[in-house]
């Protein structure tokens, strides 16, 4: 406990400077300013988290490209789990790449969610000052976030304890499921969304690892949805933002920088054959423009085709038309 209790004043303190930014034009006493600055925090922590997230993201690339390697070893020594193991562990040190890193992110997410669901459960919801909200310019913090609401919900309250904040604020036990039971369907849908966006465009058909994948798609919603019963309304808002984000990062990455192999590198490349494709067309049909505006004249002034050097008129078989010459003013003015 008395590591988690570490967790608890840098998560506060952050969230804090939030609530004292957002307050500057939100009312200080609306719970939509510190879901505001719930949202502030996870936004400042997937920034921070951004070269870890590059460095998952080479792991990922570097686990793709000895999938053959992997093959061989788990084939060799299929009767012999320790072996393997030795051989695989030896494989990830030859080509210096760490599975581990693919969970970085997700790994360090997890003392800012436990953070700020003590600083949520155990601090606003009994009213009792931890973290920042010890510190005396912040003490009076406790009991304006206790008494904020987002659609006459606390923050604090959980869909397992409705009843119990029906009995505290008068809120209706009722209105508390019911934004509980959306925020938890959302986070567990934007969790399935984004496994599923991984597998299905930017995971080769091929990858060993896709059957343990696609049973974490399915079981990491059911753990969410069972766990988020008693998650705290403003705990749900932070996950189910960092969801979205993730699917946002996740779609730019898979877009721009997929792994080879995967049907979202076909369909870079696919992107790129057009792309030279509309290039190579317009180009052609700007030369081939430029080439028919084109007007040539003959000696006497009459035009002729650009491209044969021949008068126009007589490859269409028409009477060459002559112009007439110009007599002087002085020789008109005599007549």
């Amino acid at each position: 406990m008395a590591i988690l209790e570490l967790l608890d004043v840098p998560v506060s303190w952050v969230l804090v400077q939030f609530y004292s930014f957002f307050s500057l034009f939100m009312d200080p006493d609306s719970g939509w300013t510190w879901a505001a600055s719930i949202v502030g925090l996870v936004i400042l922590m997937r920034i921070l988290l951004i070269p870890l997230f590059v460095k998952q993201i080479k792991a990922q690339r570097g686990l793709q490209i000895i999938q053959p390697q992997m093959k061989e070893i788990q084939k060799k020594y299929a009767g012999d789990r320790e072996r393997q193991s030795q051989e695989m562990m030896k494989l990830y040190k030859e080509t210096g790449t760490n599975p581990l890193a693919s969970c970085l992110p997700i790994l360090l997410q997890a003392p800012i969610f436990f953070g700020l669901f003590r600083v949520l459960q155990y601090g606003i919801a009994q009213e009792q000052p931890i973290g920042v909200f010890a510190w005396s310019q912040y003490r009076d913090l406790v009991s304006i976030a206790h008494d904020a609401t987002i659609f006459d919900v606390p923050l604090w309250a959980t869909l397992w304890l409705a009843n119990q904040v029906q009995e505290e604020t008068g809120t209706s036990a009722l209105t508390v499921r019911i934004l509980a039971v959306i925020l938890i369907v959302a986070m567990s849908t934007t969790t399935f969304l984004t496994q599923r966006q991984l597998i299905v465009k930017n995971t080769a058909p091929d990858n060993p690892m896709v059957r343990q994948q696609k049973i974490l798609l399915y079981v990491f919603p059911v753990v969410f949805a069972v766990g988020g019963v008693n998650f705290p309304i403003g705990v749900l808002i932070y996950w189910f933002t960092t969801n979205l984000w993730s699917m946002g990062q996740q779609f730019y990455v898979i877009r721009n920088n997929p792994q080879p192999g995967t049907p979202a590198f076909e369909a870079l490349e696919a992107r790129k054959k057009e792309k030279a494709a509309r290039k190579a067309a317009r180009k052609a049909g700007g030369s081939t423009g430029g080439s028919a505006g084109t007007t040539v004249l003959d000696d006497e002034g009459n035009e002729v085709n650009g491209e044969s050097g021949e008068d126009p008129d007589a490859a269409s078989g028409n009477p060459k038309r002559v112009q007439p010459k110009k007599t002087s003013r002085s020789k008109r003015k005599k007549k």
